[in-house]
């Protein structure tokens, strides 16, 4: 059974509350801008066990009276098609993807604005999308000597140039599909805006990481820097507060950076700052319920040496730069962790050697490991999950889950007609022929029942994963990391 280190009621209860609290504290009106995932935060639920996948969205439902949403995207980066990693969708889709997310649960989507918005061509035609659809769209734009020049940011010139986004609920959340899409920058526009016009409002900002009141190399906030390793952040301890409250403090480098302007802004606007520290701007109360610290520690210790691993491949790949790799390897010396803390990387390795090809390993939720082998029929990763499948169900090694009579069809269907290369079995196909074998065979559906037993097992390749099998496993909630070589020696590794 899944060890628990975080009470996720608790962090409900507490961090609904607590912006409640802030809320009243100016007036009646914040701007709340949101940093991280507000769905599907897999990297919270990994290092805070206990800690589920949607606490956030369930936070807000418990404000959903009082909230409206804007979702702030960069003009920039739709004309760029960035795309969001994880998801490997543009920010403009996901800005479609986040406001059926939010209406599906019932919360309310106010606007999108256009962070540094030039007209661009492309951001032109989003906008026109967005209005067809119903969806209201403001614009803000790039400032001269942002965010340096105080003076002429907080004028006419400046924030007074932005247009006003129309809000009509006392919680305003600004969040945005990834980093640098502006939304600082919207809540004190805002803030700006609602002043000219006699409204009392405040900002506060709502990030999980680093937790600000845990020690600054609680392996917790070191797997924070592990994931945004190549964004260059660091984790640091908050001089305005500890100069403030002569106590320490856990922030980061760019809000530490930034509060100087912020404080600034603030007092242009107001006359006085709210704040004494960037450490005060934050709502996040996570760190408070952190119920079994050994059991955090530990779980934020695998995240450390899966993301280390996952930069190794990166690097194979193309994708990610020595730096972040040198720097992923200092986390991992500030954590002491070695490759030892992760079995089954020994066990897949072990079996890689012994059977002369790729192989895997998957750590079961009792802590057994299984291993899989490349055979004719399977490849490592298909035939780790049915190994694993049977063991869960407690199915006798010898016994044949899928006949080969089923196999070799979907070989020759892929070989024949497909055009795949590789004749073996991806996890995807095993699954599926698994999911056939169940209806006329006990056996089989005895063990494609196991299925949701492997969510949160921990699995390590011998080599890098194929596209299909990394997705399967992710889906199935599974942790993976690789070594960082390819099965074979050729240029394009896409089947």
């Amino acid at each position: 059974m899944k060890k628990i280190g975080f009470d996720n009621d608790k962090y409900l209860a507490m961090q609904s509350k607590h912006i409640r609290e802030r809320i009243a504290t100016f007036g009646g009106k914040l701007y709340l801008e949101f940093g991280g995932k507000l769905f599907d935060d897999f990297h919270a639920s990994r290092v805070l066990p206990g800690f589920k996948p949607d606490s956030k969205l369930q936070m807000l439902l418990q404000l959903k009276d009082d909230a409206e949403i804007v979702i702030a995207i960069n003009a920039a980066d739709i004309e760029k098609n960035k795309v969001r990693g994880d998801l490997g969708i543009t920010y403009d889709l996901d800005v479609l993807r986040l406001i059926d997310a939010f209406r599906s649960v019932g919360l309310y989507v106010g606007s999108v604005v256009l962070t540094r918005y030039a007209m661009q061509g492309v951001a032109v035609q989003f906008e026109r999308k967005l209005q067809s659809l119903g969806i209201p769209v403001y614009h803000h734009y790039s400032i001269d000597g942002y965010p340096a020049n105080v003076e002429h940011i907080v004028s006419d010139e400046g924030y007074g140039k932005n247009d006003y986004i129309e809000t009509s609920r006392r919680l305003v959340i600004v969040t945005a599909p990834g980093p640098g899409s502006g939304k600082m920058a919207t809540c004190l526009s805002q803030l700006y805006h609602e002043n000219k016009r006699g409204i009392k409002a405040g900002y506060a900002k709502f990030e999980t990481f680093p937790i600000w009141n845990i020690p600054l190399k609680h392996p917790v906030n070191i797997a924070y820097e592990a994931a945004t390793a190549d964004l260059n952040d660091v984790n640091m301890i908050d001089p305005f507060h500890l100069e403030a409250y002569g106590k320490t403090a856990v922030n980061y480098n760019r809000d530490v950076e930034i509060f100087p302007v912020v404080d600034a802004m603030f007092k242009k606007i107001y006359g006085t700052s709210p704040y004494k520290s960037p450490t005060d701007m934050g709502v996040n109360m996570a760190g408070n319920c952190i119920v079994d610290d050994a059991v955090v520690c530990e779980a934020s210790g695998q995240e450390i040496i899966r993301r280390y691993y996952t930069a190794l491949c990166e690097q194979k790949e193309n994708m990610t730069s020595s730096d972040t790799v040198n720097k992923l390897d200092l986390l991992m010396k500030q954590a002491n962790l070695t490759p030892a803390a992760r079995p089954v990387i020994a066990a897949a390795l072990e079996k890689a050697e012994a059977t002369d090809g790729p192989a895997a390993a998957l750590e079961l939720p009792s802590g057994k490991i299984v291993t899989g082998k490349t055979s004719s029929l399977l490849g490592a990763s298909a035939a780790l999950l049915l190994n694993a499948l049977k063991e869960l169900a407690g199915i006798d090694d010898a016994i044949e889950l899928i006949s080969p009579t089923v196999i070799e069809p979907v070989q020759r269907l892929k070989t024949r007609f497909l055009g795949n290369h590789n004749p073996r079995l991806h996890t995807d196909e095993v699954l599926i022929a698994l999911s056939i074998s169940a209806v006329t065979s006990e056996t089989a559906a005895k063990a494609l029942e196991q299925l949701d037993k492997l969510s949160g097992c921990e699995v390590h390749s011998s080599v890098i994963l194929s596209p299909v099998d990394s997705r399967t496993f992710k889906k199935l909630g599974i942790n993976v990391t690789c070594e960082p070589k390819y099965q074979v020696k050729k240029l394009y590794h896409g089947k």
